[in-house]
């Protein structure tokens, strides 16, 4: 038997709060000394009422400063937390070698979230771009449990040795991408999970390594259940 931890899979529970929420605006953790995670707490939310929640993971190289732009906004517009990891080292633990301090990471952060927030059970992503796609992607399936949703842009690559639960996937693609190829990213990656079975949706856009302003408004609608504002 596979060691669930070495699999990825994510000791977290949905519980009630047991600590003060945090005020609007972006909050490190202070659970690490280096590369800590950041929540961003939109303004207006009760906390006493079940919030979505959106991980959102950075690409390689990156950190949360440069991946927050992505969702930041909607995150305000839409009353969701946003939660940043980042990665101990320039990329996520399982690009370089498999789950290791990152899943760990990820594990006290959603943790330290969810003392703070009573959390939407059926309202909780894992979304990222480049290799923060493929890290969502893949630890999304892997903890289906507790993921409802999974976005996904420009990933390149999809590794899951536990499938666990149905949460919904939306993977997006730049037919332009320079660094990965449309055909063995999004396409494959979306023709993979509707033969697993998963609810799918998938969408390309003209445009290169970057994620898409509209598409991401696409995916906010679609983690959220609403009318796509486009």
């Amino acid at each position: 038997m596979i060691d669930p931890r070495l699999a990825g899979r994510i000791a977290f529970a949905h519980r009630l709060p047991v600590k003060p929420p945090l005020p609007p605006g972006r909050h490190p953790l202070g659970l690490f000394p280096e590369r800590d995670a950041i929540l961003h707490v939109p303004a207006g939310i009760d906390p006493r009422r079940a919030t979505p929640l959106v991980v959102l993971f950075h690409g390689g190289g990156g950190g949360a400063e440069k991946i927050l732009p992505m969702l930041e906004a909607h995150a305000e517009g839409r009353g969701f937390l946003l939660l940043a990891p980042q990665s101990l080292f320039p990329t996520w633990d399982l690009v370089i070698a498999g789950h290791g301090p990152d899943r760990e990471r990820l594990e006290a952060a959603l943790a330290e979230v969810g003392s703070c927030f009573l959390l939407d059970p059926s309202h909780l992503a894992f979304a990222g771009h480049s290799d923060g796609g493929s890290y969502a992607l893949s630890s999304g399936l892997t903890n289906g449990d507790v993921v409802t949703h999974v976005i996904a842009s420009s990933a390149g690559f999809l590794s899951d040795q536990v499938q666990t639960g149905a949460p919904r996937v939306f993977v997006s693609h730049g037919t332009r991408d320079a660094q990965i190829a449309v055909a063995h990213g999004g396409r494959s990656h979306a023709a993979q999970l509707e033969r697993a079975g998963y609810d799918t949706t998938y969408v390309e856009y003209d445009g290169p390594h970057a994620y898409d302003p509209a598409v991401v408004a696409q995916a906010v609608a679609f983690f959220l259940d609403v009318p796509n504002p486009a």
